[in-house]
């Protein structure tokens, strides 16, 4: 959660003028205690039975819980991807907080592509 909180916050990411739609399985109550304990402002959604999930080609790095790991992905106006690096699998480091620096340079990267 720190994640979203330290974008949504950060001036840098704000100018790129992307949304943050946070997708996880975890059910209502516990994204909305999530998002009141954090001061989280992103949307969240609720993606139980993994139709999301599936349609992004994103559990081909879930973890051992069978979850997504952490993900992220551009979409454009069009609903397609524009860019897609996920970072929590063990293959590719198991890292679950990305520098928003980085962050922000790999989505302006795509954007200006």
């Amino acid at each position: 959660m720190q994640q979203i909180v330290d974008l949504q916050n950060d001036p840098a990411w704000q100018a790129l003028d992307v949304a943050i739609l946070s997708i996880a399985f975890d059910p209502a109550d516990q994204q909305a205690a999530s998002k009141q304990e954090y001061g989280i402002n992103a949307a969240m959604a609720i993606d139980a039975d993994h139709a999301v999930s599936a349609a992004y080609d994103v559990l081909r790095w879930a973890v051992a819980t069978g979850e997504p790991g952490h993900t992220f992905i551009l979409v454009d106006a069009g609903g397609s991807i524009a860019w897609i690096r996920d970072y929590g699998a063990p293959e590719n480091g198991g890292t679950m907080y990305v520098p928003v620096d980085e962050l922000v340079q790999q989505v302006n990267d795509a954007l200006a592509s």
